[in-house]
């Protein structure tokens, strides 16, 4: 049988996609592309925005298109949080959703060989997912050099604009033993990355008494190999800089950390039930740099959060200046079904929206060209994890620990084996969305 999938959103859904992607071809089935003709389609959804559940209906029946005749499973956090929406479409054979993605290989196969007959709905409530669901040992990625290894599911903040909670229900964490088997598997077949993921990666073991993702990153470390460890994100409303300092001591971590700071207004931040200020995300910040002052630090924004006053956003836009971040994610804010924020008074209209957006995208690019022109100046030698070459530019690109890309002018013989490799490199200039380095001995 071939398979083939789509997946929408996070870090973590195109680690689960890939990991059921193994689990079919542990029985002997084939993975094409998405655009191919197959016997079975599994879409894997996303649910973080209005745009994003419109997406996830659009796939649903582009895929039944390509073969009408097809099995058309969906997955994902749209299907757990809206299954009858999901249901609701023509042509859906298969629905599953958080802690059930593993049964899609036996649902599946039993519609295609004539066991099952009709729709399938699988969906357990987000109270009753206590446990967490094992896909199995990964032993490559769709990635060449860099490899995800999920290691904690669901989260219990309850931020008040985010569905999350009840799309992925609580916090449960993966076994340390099961971690460093799949490390040692991806570090042995070649990854010089291994990025460390999960919904609220920071809960990490939390939920029975552990010292978060610190143990897991301890562990990780101690392993041996030529790699390197990259955590995929770290909340504030979870660490504080204490702990920030813990983990700066593990020299395998790259000197990068995603921290959503989602906006820079106290009163904003107290509407979202994000627990902490702005004065508190400024001491991380202080903490990062006094360690490193080329540390990267990337974050997420939310614009238009049900009322947002023009102050508001100034902070904001301040934040983003100061922080110095090498990357801002700019979200507009988007009504979520469940969450406190969609009955919030103070809505702001997606005009409003759009040209906040917009301002503050050019105040991250201008903070972005800072820093690494702040990196240029400080004529740092960095390690870049080589990706991949490209004929027509010349260059090879990757990223250094500290998350800036990277462009190598080589020669064709040196892109065909570059690839894969962590590599010494200078920084010259700015150069497109990153900079441009030369490789030193």
């Amino acid at each position: 049988m071939k398979i083939a999938f789509h997946t929408l959103g996070c870090k973590v859904n195109r680690y689960e996609s890939e990991a059921i992607a193994g689990l079919f071809r542990k029985r002997g089935h084939e993975i094409v592309g998405e655009g191919e003709y197959a016997d079975a389609y599994v879409i894997n959804t996303c649910t973080v925005t209005s745009v994003a559940d419109r997406k996830s209906r659009q796939y649903i029946r582009r895929m039944k298109k390509v073969n009408p005749d097809s099995i058309v499973a969906v997955t994902g956090c749209y299907a757990q949080t809206s299954p009858d929406e999901v249901a609701s479409i023509p042509g859906v054979d298969v629905i599953t959703g958080t802690n059930e993605k593993g049964r899609l290989v036996d649902e599946i196969c039993d519609l295609h060989e004539g066991r099952l007959s009709g729709e399938r709905i699988c969906i357990h409530t987000a109270e009753d997912l206590d446990e967490f669901e094992e896909l199995g040992i990964m032993q490559g990625s769709q990635e060449r050099t860099r490899a995800y290894i999920k290691v904690q599911e669901g989260c219990d903040r309850y931020c008040s604009y985010c569905v999350i909670p009840y799309a992925r229900g609580p916090v449960r964490s993966r076994d340390l033993e099961d971690i460093l088997k799949e490390a040692k598997s991806l570090v042995s077949a070649g990854y010089r990355e291994i990025v460390l993921t999960g919904i609220n990666t920071a809960l990490y073991g939390f939920e029975r008494g552990g010292r978060g993702i610190e143990e897991a990153v301890a562990a990780v470390d101690a392993l041996e190999g030529d790699f390197r460890i990259r955590l995929s994100s770290l909340e504030p409303a979870v660490v504080n800089s204490t702990y920030v300092k813990e983990l700066l001591r593990y020299e395998r971590l790259c000197h990068h950390l995603h921290m959503s700071a989602q906006s820079g207004s106290d009163s904003v931040l107290r509407a979202m039930n994000r627990p902490y200020d702005s004065k508190e995300y400024y001491r991380l910040v202080d903490t990062l740099y006094e360690f490193d002052e080329c540390y990267g630090i990337s974050t997420d924004m939310i614009v238009g959060f049900p009322g947002e006053t023009e102050a508001d956003f100034r902070d904001t836009c301040r934040m983003v200046s100061d922080c110095g971040f090498c990357k801002t994610h700019i979200f507009k804010y988007s009504k979520r079904p469940m969450t406190k924020a969609a009955a919030m008074s103070g809505q702001v209209s997606p005009q409003v929206k759009d040209k906040r957006a917009g301002i503050l995208r050019d105040r991250a690019e201008e903070a972005a060209e800072k820093f690494f022109i702040e990196n240029a100046s400080a004529g740092r030698r960095e390690e870049v994890l080589a990706e991949e070459y490209s004929p027509e530019s010349g260059c090879v690109t990757g990223y250094t620990g500290n998350y800036i890309r990277t462009y190598l002018e080589v020669t064709p013989e040196e892109g065909r084996k570059l690839p894969g490799k962590l590599i010494n490199v200078k920084l010259t200039e700015p150069y497109k969305d990153g900079m441009k380095g030369i490789v030193v001995l």
